[in-house]
């Protein structure tokens, strides 16, 4: 039963389920499975270092930049790649593909003599 208490809605609490037997008993559990799929599905993150260059140097990125980004991430993942350099509307990035998260981006302004080190992968967009 829900109670109202000060304008609030108050739910009860869920009771706790009783986690499935551990993976080396079944395999690979439901919950790593799950987990892995939501993970898969979700947009790609930055890191607040890349944060700060994109405010830095006034880069904004569109829900579309968004979407492509995010959409050439999944490529490079499809590829095996883990450490990758995309590059979009004249704007370079480093991601870390396996966690779908920017490291850093520089504008072409920015770029200069620009050597990129560390990266396994390019995707030109």
């Amino acid at each position: 039963m829900n109670q109202i208490k000060a304008g609030r809605v108050f739910y009860p609490q869920p009771q706790p389920i009783a986690k499935p037997a551990s993976s080396s008993q079944q395999g690979i559990s439901f919950e790593a499975i799950f987990s892995q799929k939501i993970k898969e599905q979700q947009s790609i993150e930055f890191s607040n270092h890349a944060i700060q260059r994109l405010e830095k140097r006034g880069i904004q990125l569109s829900s579309e930049d968004l979407n492509r980004l995010s959409s050439a991430v999944k490529k490079a993942k499809a590829k095996g790649a883990n450490e990758s350099l995309i590059l979009m509307n004249d704007i370079a990035y480093i991601v870390n593909v396996p966690n779908q998260k920017v490291i850093t981006a520089v504008d072409r302004s920015s770029m200069g003599d620009n050597v990129f080190t560390n990266i396994d992968s390019a995707v030109i967009l």
